[in-house]
């Protein structure tokens, strides 16, 4: 048995669709493990096809956490995500089960991680003025400012009205969470696109466009999980202005703009331990595992 000194943490990262999902159950099957969600939009209640959740099947057999946790009308952050994931794995230790993390939101990855200082919130007023501002003059503000903005997705809204409420000082971090193995999901990009256009092509069968449909009907097109990959690009085709299969092929574009992201923050990463060659991964945890409880 692992002794309560070396508690180890098991977490995988990559693009989307690379197989994160996949691999998670199978170590969690072979491991006795539970999975964390570390996905950004997965947190919201009702987002379900768009957010490619795990389906109840997999629910049932692995236990899951930080999945339908967040109203959608109450928005979601990395704070909050590195709290509750601390207090999973603390509680799935209790029960000697073994905490996968699984996901490709990066800075919430990193929050657990490295442990990061999240500043507080600021005033609502300050929030509400830059929520009223275009996302080009937030921009230019910052340019102003002359903040510096590396690592930040210059088309995420929130983290750039965030940099700017903070003064431009970023979350700070600490060393390497200890007796933790990660593992860097990796595969062609050609297959990758595949992949993209497969999981698109499901999520339309399975009723993707049903599901923006009510949920924009519920909360409208301006609260944050309406305007993630799969749900914004549906709104101009709900305005009649674009196809159904335009709004296919700008979800699978926005989802290689986005895998492109996350490739950028997780390579830059020299403690992740990237595979593709899925048939040594179960050595690569066990002999982790072994160590650890020597």
């Amino acid at each position: 048995m692992v002794s309560s000194k070396k508690e180890p943490l098991i977490v995988i990262v990559g693009e989307t669709a690379t197989g994160k999902s996949d691999l998670a159950m199978l170590l969690a099957e072979k491991f006795k493990g539970e999975i964390i969600n570390a996905d950004s939009w997965s947190v919201y209640k009702g987002f379900n096809i768009g957010t490619a959740k795990p389906n109840k099947s997999d629910q049932d057999t692995i236990r899951h956490h930080l999945i339908d946790i967040a109203d959608p009308k109450d928005g979601y952050s990395a704070a909050i995500f590195k709290r509750q994931a601390i207090s999973a794995i603390k509680e799935i230790k209790y029960r000697n089960k073994l905490p996968i993390l699984s996901g490709g939101s990066g800075l919430y990855v990193d929050s657990v991680l490295y442990d990061y200082s999240f500043l507080p919130a600021s005033p609502s007023l300050l929030r509400e003025k830059y929520n009223s501002m275009s996302i080009e003059l937030i921009r230019q503000e910052i340019v102003n400012l002359n903040y510096d903005t590396n690592g930040i997705d210059l088309n995420n809204k929130r983290r750039l009205i965030r940099l700017l409420e903070n003064g431009g000082v970023r979350p700070k971090s600490r060393s390497l969470r200890p007796n933790t193995l990660i593992l860097g999901v990796s595969v062609d990009q050609q297959i990758l696109k595949n992949n993209l256009e497969k999981r698109v092509n499901k999520m339309l069968t399975a009723g993707l466009e049903n599901e923006v449909r009510e949920l924009s009907e519920i909360y409208g097109w301006d609260i944050e999980p309406m305007k993630g990959i799969g749900y914004r690009e549906f709104r101009n085709y709900f305005q009649g202005i674009q196809s159904l299969d335009e709004t296919r092929a700008m979800i699978i574009k926005d989802s290689l703009q986005l895998a492109k992201k996350q490739r950028t923050w997780f390579k830059r990463n020299n403690s992740i331990q990237w595979v593709s060659n899925r048939s040594n991964i179960v050595t690569i945890v066990t002999t982790f595992l072994n160590k650890l409880s020597e």
